[in-house]
């Protein structure tokens, strides 16, 4: 998403929000720190910073990532595959749960825009919202990513997976950038994640029925 402009009342939700209420949400609803169970796991949180479609820091000084233990085991595996395949690579972790508020500003910014199918309506509320969803890529030991052909929260047809053999045809993805993510998806759903067709770096650990059914959102 191109725009950074948001509206004043969005600028302040975010000014207001501290990493410790967060966290103390987080852990109060039994969502624990990935690294907590694998150090391994590189976390470079979007939201902690500028680097996302908002534009803003989302999460202040939050720069832990919580997961639902039963996802979080998920992701530990999904490392362990990859470094039986790879041992110079590790996963590098975007987004994990996110608090119900904050999805309420992503959804201020594209609602009745043709970015709304990327960004969950938070009335029902996004699979992050329940500690249940994570974004990701692959990254080597230093923390370089690998060339996914889009950037994290590029909203766009180059993004989605299931635009990746026309594009490849076209030349427009290259041979390596489809492996990368094909490499990605093999990890994460041996792992017990599940794909969404429109943004490569984004898995679900249960389906969104699943989910609402089993967690409580995180508000």
């Amino acid at each position: 998403m191109k725009s950074r402009t948001m509206p004043f009342i969005l600028l302040l939700s975010f000014s207001l929000v501290q990493a410790g209420d967060i966290e103390d949400q987080m852990m109060n609803q039994g969502l624990i720190d990935i690294q907590s169970l694998d150090a391994s796991i590189q976390i470079d949180l979007k939201y902690s910073g500028k680097d996302n479609f908002l534009g803003k820091d989302a999460y202040g000084e939050l720069n832990r990532c919580y997961l639902q233990p039963e996802a979080a085991e998920k992701l530990v595996t999904a490392q362990k595959l990859l470094k039986e395949k790879r041992p110079d690579l590790t996963l590098l972790v975007y987004d994990g749960a996110r608090p119900r508020s904050v999805q309420r500003s992503m959804w201020a910014l594209v609602e009745g825009g043709k970015l709304e199918k990327y960004v969950a309506n938070p009335d029902r509320g996004s699979i992050h919202n329940y500690g249940c969803a994570v974004d990701l890529t692959l990254a080597t030991l230093d923390g370089t990513e690998l060339d996914m052909g889009t950037p994290f929260d590029y909203f766009g047809d180059l993004s989605e997976p299931r635009h990746e053999s026309r594009f490849l045809e076209q030349g427009i993805l290259s041979e390596e950038q489809v492996a990368n993510r094909e490499l990605l998806r093999e990890v994460m759903t041996a792992a017990g994640f599940h794909v969404l067709d429109i943004e490569w770096w984004h898995f679900n650990a249960y389906p969104g029925k699943v989910t609402r059914e089993k967690f409580k959102i995180i508000e």
